[in-house]
């Protein structure tokens, strides 16, 4: 005989969130108007580099060379354009001399040097008809972007006989930062309007559709105002509020479903909004917590890195991670209170659910697929579990091939102004200005070793060409050029080779291969770290969800293989350059390196987000029947359609971000948005309830300690309450809070759970 239990207590957390909700939503509102007001200008203050590794020889090198060999560093140019006459023409000598001293002139502007000063070859195009003034801006990244903003205007376009383009790395990083900044404004024009449509065909009622897009907003504007607290403490990459636009929606989409959800199906069994919301925080409250601290632990990983590039990101996900929860588990329970039955108003379908008709019938049928699904992976569960890891490996395969280098102009569009000058270095300048190595050499020496230690450097295998030494006191700098590419396998050998030269002096190397070796050696050296942490981290999270030691193990294998195309695709699209003409972008052979680990971490959050959400659903049902492959059946019926709206959501976001026209931020976009797919539509629903039918009930096992230690420290539910015995379906809505049936499954008490145990 089913049994009925009585009012649920209400809990401690429960009457803090309900007992004012209208003040609640006044606070937030209030911070929310703050956060926009604080959060106000924050791109302006971001960097947009962040790749090496401040503490690498590479970094430190190049600071004192900036202090004592200007010149040796140039970060900005000016591409001199002759026309029809040579670069040595009488006339246009005289204008580039007179832009040239013009530019040394200039506040904030050292080394200044060019082609008709020095009459260097690597200054002077192939064809005589173009040629290079470079010059240093002194100051941090942002001080030298205000100085270039200021001195752009005064040389770019004509000039007498000659057009001047302004372009260098600072030119790069620095228009860089101004299309993010226009490309992330497009993307939220176009992800908040479609975030919107697609929630209100999940929901069907546009009251329940804005709430989740309340949470997402505060989320985001929250995350932007933290973003400006930190860019006064430390740099920050203006490429981390693309995470927050993205997670900010994606992780708000999701958490309001789950709670909506569940609040507009504990209505329809009869609770009323009180105990709709005790229940409702008890379940999925706790599912949300879950997972926002699984999500959370992905992305503080990365504060283990030194890159300021990647530690951005940590700063942007855990503050919108902590965000989106708290105003999933604060805001929206008081705004479900309020609005009681009034959830479901200005239902889109309301005629078609009250007749039963196709809107019902739609909804019925969806549940009856998940639950037929279901009841095929499990009736082949071996079948199905080794096709999808042999598809899963063979999609991944390409991420064996992956070479890593360093992001360039070459991510900025074909039109920008600066990335063309750089084309133009490039392609008709020899000797890749800019692209070479420097060494460093410090220490009392004569002019006899200096000049040994330059035969030294020459005689290494790989260098094409030596310049120099320039010598300022007891410093002395040599321009190495390398043959071939200039950050290639054989640059990166180089870099190796000139640091374990016997010198009479310290020496030190940088420049775009140096800077690279470094930033690998820094992430090899801290990966290790930072998987641990998430592995561990994870572990113990879902054992105090379930209880069991397999299914942690289980989580994290198959939250990995999910990536697996994610990787591939990478590779296979941006490193070997498939799909460039239709997604616009320029294949540089490689793939930024500290990009892999970004995503890895991104991506497993949001891999366990959705894996917390199915597991917390099948743990719940197996505590109530002890049936194993009834609670996986259950678990995928209830929230399978749930995870593949929210994957289908979030994957929209993640393509807006992806239609940047900046190749990483197109790649982190797409790539991210990949992976969300393929565990939401393939891992969730093939891979997981397959495994878990072919590991039986051994899938819940642990030992007798440890099942002492979850009883002691896990956090179980409780009982929820149950419908009416006599209640098989629910008119107008189910367990998808719309129509159709809602489960009467027999729910056992406490102690069925005490005797099992």
């Amino acid at each position: 005989m089913p049994v009925v239990e009585g009012p649920q207590r209400l809990g401690g957390w429960t009457r803090f969130v309900t007992a004012r909700p209208r003040l609640a939503l006044l606070a937030a509102l209030v911070l929310t108007a703050l956060a926009v007001f604080a959060g106000s200008g924050v791109g302006d203050r971001m960097a947009s580099g962040g790749w090496e590794d401040p503490a690498a020889e590479s970094t430190w090198t190049t600071r004192a060379l900036e202090r004592e060999f200007p010149s040796s560093q140039p970060n900005v140019l000016l591409l001199i354009d002759s026309g029809a006459a040579s670069v040595d023409d009488p006339a246009v000598a005289a204008e580039a001399a007179r832009l040239t001293d013009r530019l040394a002139a200039e506040e904030g502007v050292t080394g200044v040097g060019s082609y008709w000063q020095t009459s260097a070859p690597a200054l002077r195009a192939r064809d005589g008809h173009e040629a290079l003034v470079a010059a240093h801006i002194t100051g941090e990244e942002k001080a030298a972007g205000e100085t270039l903003d200021r001195i752009a205007p005064l040389f770019e376009g004509e000039h007498g006989p000659v057009e001047v383009s302004v372009g260098g790395p600072i030119a790069v990083r620095h228009e860089m930062q101004s299309i993010i900044q226009q490309d992330l404004l497009r993307a939220e024009l176009f992800a908040l309007p479609v975030t919107l449509a697609l929630l209100v065909m999940v929901f069907g009622s546009a009251v329940a559709a804005l709430l989740p897009l309340a949470v997402g907003i505060v989320a985001i504007l929250g995350t932007n105002a933290v973003l400006r607290g930190m860019t006064e403490l430390t740099d920050v990459s203006v490429f981390a509020q693309n995470l927050t636009t993205a997670l900010g929606l994606g992780l708000a989409v999701d958490y309001a479903l789950f709670i909506v959800r569940r609040f507009r199906e504990e209505m329809a069994a009869g609770a009323d909004p009180r105990s709709a919301v005790g229940t409702t925080l008890r379940t999925a409250g706790r599912t949300v917590l879950f997972s926002a601290l699984t999500v959370g632990v992905s992305l503080s990983a990365m504060l283990v890195f030194p890159q300021y590039f990647l530690r951005s990101f940590a700063y942007a996900g855990i503050a919108v991670v902590l965000l989106a929860a708290g105003a999933a588990l604060i805001l929206l329970p008081a705004a479900l209170m309020l609005l009681g039955p009034r959830v479901n108003a200005l239902d889109l379908r309301r005629a078609s659910v009250r007749r039963g008709g196709v809107g019902a019938a739609q909804r019925v049928t969806a549940g009856q697929g998940w639950a037929r699904l279901a009841d095929l992976v499990m009736r082949r569960a071996p079948v199905v579990a080794v096709a999808t890891t042999a598809v899963l490996i063979l999609l991944g395969l390409p991420f064996l091939g992956v070479k890593f280098g360093t992001a360039d102009d070459r991510q900025l569009p074909e039109s920008s102004t600066s990335r063309m000058v750089q084309d133009h270095i490039r392609e008709e300048f020899p000797g890749s200005p800019g692209g070479g190595l420097t060494l460093l050499a410090r220490g009392p020496a004569t002019p006899a070793q200096y000049t040994a230690l330059r035969e030294r450097i020459a005689a290494t295998e790989g260098v094409a060409r030596v310049d120099g030494p320039v010598t300022v006191g007891e410093s002395a700098a040599y321009g190495v050029v390398p043959e071939g590419e200039a950050v290639g396998s054989g640059a990166q050998r180089l870099v190796h080779d000139l640091r374990a030269l016997d010198a009479p002096v310290e020496t030190s190397v940088t420049g775009t291969a140096a800077v690279l070796v470094d930033s690998k050696g820094a992430i090899a050296d801290r990966l290790p770290w930072a998987v641990g942490i998430i592995v561990v981290v994870t572990l113990l999270l879902v054992f105090l969800l379930t209880g069991s030691v397999l299914i942690p193990v289980q989580a994290i294998v198959l939250n990995t293989l999910s990536l697996t195309a994610m990787f591939g695709a990478v590779v296979w699209v941006f490193q070997a350059g498939h799909l460039s003409g239709p997604l616009s972008f320029t294949s540089t052979g490689d793939i930024e390196t500290t990009l892999p680990v970004l995503m890895f971490c991104v991506a497993f959050g949001l891999s366990m987000d959705y894996g917390v959400f199915l597991l917390s659903r099948i743990k719940e049902e197996h505590d109530r029947t002890d049936d194993h492959e009834g609670s996986i059946a259950f678990g995928l019926r209830h929230t399978g359609g749930l995870i593949s709206a929210a994957a289908v959501i979030l994957a929209v976001v993640m393509v807006a971000i992806g239609t940047s026209r900046v190749t990483n931020t197109k790649m982190l976009g797409l790539g991210i948005a990949l992976a969300v797919l393929m565990d939401a539509m393939v891992v969730r629903s093939l891979l997981v309830p397959s495994v878990m039918k072919v590991m039986g009930r051994a899938t819940w096992w642990a030992p007798a300690p440890l099942r002492a230690l979850h009883r002691r420290f896990g956090l179980d539910e409780g009982p929820a309450t149950a419908p009416p015995a006599h209640t098989a379906s629910v008119p107008g809505q189910g367990a998808d809070g719309r129509g159709g049936l809602r489960d009467a499954r027999v729910r056992r008490g406490p102690e069925h759970l005490d005797r099992r145990r």
